[in-house]
């Protein structure tokens, strides 16, 4: 039989606060869960349900010194969220990186004017780099990554237990922003192949403006360039969707380095 005011003890309600607020800030910040729209209430219920499942894990793992103090207590919720949201921005940083890449390329092919609200940003971006960027999703899904999200969350209260004496040491600053530094990388390695071919069409129309002055380059230079850059979006597509791939892959071996 159990015993309600064991179950309902200080002790207990401070675990499951501080592993809810872990998992909060996870979704604060991982992919899928803060890069669509999902409604907020969705998010809170989905934290308390998997820190429902958590809480007798933990409880049994871990040897948990209720703090004596509301500071104390502040200062345990501030770094569990920390490392939740930690390991959802690190993992984030690829969406971002493609997110950027597509835009260097939308841009140079003419689709600025062409915006649509953009839930991983809450701004206006291209349609083209939402379609990467479910592009991106599918394959995160499809590799089973956001299992390995949950799966790197639970390991991380044997490595980072509740109530651990935590310091934001410099190797870990050090790695998240090598991680964030990786973002230009990324985007840049993704948005060459397609930017390059329109870099070169923009010279070679500039000699033809100057070959043929009475030709309005104009008119004929941005249908030209969107119908070469979504050819080249097509034909680059097989390589790029590989090439994330393996970004998602290499992305998830260095968070499961430092967390």
């Amino acid at each position: 039989m159990f015993n309600l005011d064991v179950l309902f003890s200080a002790a207990n309600i401070i675990l499951f606060m501080a592993i809810f607020t872990r998992l909060t800030g996870l979704f604060m910040a991982a992919p899928m869960f803060s890069t669509y729209p999902i409604p907020m209430q969705v998010k809170i219920w989905l934290a308390a349900s998997i820190a429902f499942i958590l809480f007798p894990i933990v409880q049994y793992n871990t040897h948990f010194v209720v703090p004596n103090s509301v500071p104390a207590l502040t200062l345990i919720l501030i770094k569990e969220f920390f490392v939740g949201f930690a390991m959802g921005y690190c993992a984030n940083i690829l969406f971002v990186g493609v997110e950027l890449g597509v835009n260097m390329f939308a841009i140079q092919m003419g689709l600025s004017a062409d915006q649509a609200l953009n839930p991983s940003s809450g701004g206006q971006s291209p349609v083209i780099t939402q379609a990467y960027t479910f592009l991106a999703t599918m394959l995160f899904i499809a590799l089973g990554a956001h299992q390995w999200l949950f799966s790197a969350i639970y390991n991380s209260f044997k490595t980072m237990p509740v109530g651990y004496s935590f310091v934001l040491s410099p190797e870990l600053v050090g790695h998240i922003i090598t991680i964030t530094g990786q973002m230009f990388s990324i985007g840049l390695s993704i948005a060459l192949p397609i930017f390059g071919v329109l870099f070169i069409t923009d010279v070679l129309l500039g000699f033809t403006s100057k070959m043929m002055p009475q030709m309005n380059i104009f008119m004929v230079s941005l249908p030209l360039k969107i119908y070469l850059g979504l050819l080249l979006s097509l034909i680059f597509m097989r390589p790029m969707a590989e090439y994330i791939t393996v970004l998602i892959e290499r992305f998830l071996e260095q968070i499961a380095l430092i967390f």
